[in-house]
């Protein structure tokens, strides 16, 4: 068995061994299965002993293991630090190399144009006509005379938020400006770019990217309201960038501000002196230019600031440097340097007012609340723009209330809808009232445009509380119960002193008297309708239970009802007179939850119309009625009417306006059931 294994062990480790020749062979060699079972037992016991002995060699050479995979990560150690040190070796003699090509090639430069000014512009010129014929669209960029190439190169251009790569772009720096092109996909000929962007050299900043692997060897272009990020091809590349982005900006502020100096007019006549001591020259004299003191650092470096603040988004550093320098020019006199700083510092406070503007603009993201805007609004407070930070304010609010008003669905029952609607608006005008309170509290004069701005915002409420409720003809419980709650919402803005239930009422008013109208329209057609088809016969009920609830129903209207009822099912009364009171009882109630001031003459007439259907129809019914039972049944349910039902009309409506209801008590007076003759005929008079 084991000198078996031996050959077949040195079978299969042979160089030249195939497997598919072997169990082609080994299948024409053997007799049966049988073979074949026992030949692959015997390789299986070879893998088995192959297998044991590996695990004995490495538990027998672990520390071995061990000691190697040491050596390996401490070698691995030893080479990355000597790569690194290469490295650095070879940036440093690349930018010695370079700083000395840089300076012959300065000092080349200059004494060609000393030597040849008009060939070296003329140079210039046609380097830059000839890359700029590789750009779609940038004819005219040519056209500004005196303009020339500085530096160009290839960027990749990357995403300011998610740091991944847009597309890639050539930039051309000029003595005055930047230009930037993207590549073209499909090119044309010589044309390989597309005009993307050109910037002037004072509108925008260069900042320095930390490296951050994998994201590195890049530089940021900051320009109102935008910036953008840009990565090179290496370091060196970056550094070459960087440094002559910045002498390109210098070397340009100072030609702009030679030029400025040269074209102050010079007088060329000499100023009379005046022997008068008493005379004053308006003019600032001429040692007050040296009397302002802006040669310090932090001035001198404001402007660029200032713009690295408001790319940053860092409105408080950038007011609290303005603070700064109004406080230290504040006792100064207004020389022409202290001007020509005002100047570009007022250019600053321009673009910063609109970045803040930008920040409060219903345009941006409304998330957040009221709060999220108290930055913008406090910086421009600050920088004096109260009035404007007060409108853009209220606008920002009311964009975001008509946003949740939008986004409110629609589902279920109209109740629950003005539930969520009310608990929306009011709270967020809640909101909104103290955080103006807390932003405005030094600026009193602002409030009279929070209150208008608050009628606004509550018609755009009502607006959308009157579509669902009145234009979907709800009933009119349904539309009492909403304005119930929309009234008790309104109450909870007085906690800050905002009393808006006029207003409210004034808005509705419209809706709710035309509701009162329809449904005072409908129950009077109702009762019509039920008087044309009176038979006056008592009211049967059927079962205690339905007696049971008509009294229950009664009792909650206020109406006394046990002596018109027996111990059995049947009502002394008609189905008719019951079914109006209820209806008119309910109509009341109603009436009463959507009750405004104006609307007192409203609800009145409409309840004393309805009162006359009624008391009309017994009036007809006892001069008509020949059958002295019939008629005393008649009777009866008038004396039910007038001794019962109207009184509780007349002393709740008193109840629920709190004023004196006439026109009931007269209606009730002139309603009054008489005799007209001694054998018991009554009328209604």
């Amino acid at each position: 068995m084991s000198e078996t294994g031996n050959r077949l062990r040195k079978l299969l480790e042979s160089p030249n061994f195939d497997p598919q020749n072997y169990v082609k062979q080994l299948s024409q060699q053997s007799d049966g299965d049988r073979d074949l079972q026992e030949h692959r037992q015997k390789i299986q016991t070879l893998a088995d002993e192959t297998a044991q002995n590996l695990k004995k060699n490495v538990y027998k050479n672990y520390r071995q293991f061990i000691e190697t995979a040491k050596e390996i990560s401490f070698l691995e150690s030893e080479m990355y630090q000597l790569s690194h040190i290469l490295t650095e070796q070879k940036s440093i003699m690349e930018s010695i190399t370079q700083a000395l090509l840089s300076t012959d090639k300065d000092e080349t430069s200059k004494e060609m144009q000393a030597a040849f000014p008009k060939e070296t512009e003329d140079l210039k010129q046609r380097t830059l006509t000839s890359l700029l014929e590789k750009v779609e669209g940038a004819k005219n960029i040519m056209d500004t005379p005196g303009r020339h190439l500085v530096y160009n190169g290839d960027l990749v251009e990357f995403d300011v938020d998610s740091m991944s790569p847009i597309q890639k772009a050539h930039a051309f720096l000029m003595n005055d400006c930047l230009l930037i092109a993207t590549w073209l996909p499909n090119r044309r000929g010589t044309v390989k770019y597309k005009y993307n962007a050109l910037y002037d050299l004072e509108s925008f900043a260069v900042v320095n990217v930390k490296d951050n692997p994998p994201m590195k060897d890049m530089f940021k272009i900051l320009m109102f309201p935008d910036s953008r990020i840009f990565q090179v091809e290496n370091s060196k590349v970056k550094k070459e960038w960087l440094e002559i982005l910045d002498e390109t900006k210098k070397k340009k502020a100072s030609q702009d501000k030679h030029k400025k100096e040269e074209e102050v007019p010079t007088s060329p006549v000499r100023a009379e002196v005046s022997n008068n001591p008493f005379d004053v020259d308006d003019d600032e004299p001429a040692d007050a230019e040296e009397s302002v003191d802006l040669s310090l650092e932090w001035i001198q470096e404001l402007p660029e600031d200032l713009d690295v603040c408001i790319a940053q988004r860092d409105f408080e550093g950038a007011v609290d440097l303005l603070d700064k320098l109004n406080e230290y020019l504040k006792d100064q006199p207004a020389t022409q340097t202290v001007k020509e700083l005002k100047a570009k510092v007022d250019e600053r406070v321009r673009q910063l007012t609109e970045v803040l503007v930008f920040e409060l603009s219903p345009d941006r993201s409304l998330r957040g609340g009221p709060k999220a805007t108290r930055r913008a609004v406090s910086q421009l407070i600050r920088l004096g723009q109260s009035t404007k930070a007060c409108e853009l304010f209220l606008k920002n609010r009311a964009a975001a209330v008509q946003t949740a008003i939008r986004q409110l669905r629609i589902e279920g029952a109209t109740l629950l809808y003005i539930h969520k609607l009310c608990n929306i608006f009011f709270t967020s005008l809640l909101e909104t009232a103290k955080e103006f309170e807390t932003d405005f509290a030094g600026n009193t004069g602002c409030y009279s445009a929070f209150v208008v701005w608050s009628r606004s915002a509550m018609t755009m409420f009502v607006d959308a509380f009157s579509k669902q409720v009145f234009d979907s003809k709800e009933s009119l419980s349904t539309a009492a119960e909403c304005v119930k709650v929309a009234k008790e919402h309104c109450q909870q803005l007085t906690e800050i002193g905002l009393d808006q239930t006029f207003t409210l009422q004034s808005l509705l008013v419209k809706d709710v008297k035309a509701a009162l109208l329809s449904y005072k329209d409908i129950i009077i057609e109702a009762t019509k309708h039920r008087n044309s088809e009176e038979m006056w016969r008592r009211m049967n009920l059927m079962t205690p239970e339905a007696l049971t609830k008509l009294k229950d129903e009664m009792r909650s209207c206020g109406i006394s009802f046990q002596q018109y009822t027996g111990d059995d099912c049947w009502v002394n009364l008609s189905y008719t007179i019951v079914a109006f009171t209820k209806q008119m009882m309910s109509f009341l109630e109603e009436g009463l939850k959507l009750y405004f001031p104006e609307l007192h003459m409203v609800l009145l007439e409409s309840l004393r119309e309805i009162i006359l259907v009624a008391v009309q129809h017994v009036d007809y019914s006892l001069r008509c009625e020949q059958d002295p039972e019939k008629k005393a049944f008649v009777l009866q349910n008038a004396t039910f009417l007038h001794d019962t039902v109207l009184p509780v009309v007349e002393r709740r409506f008193e109840e629920g306006v709190g004023k004196p209801a006439k026109q009931l008590r007269d209606l009730r007076k002139s309603t009054r059931p008489v005799r007209i003759n001694p054998e018991s005929t009554t009328s209604l008079v």
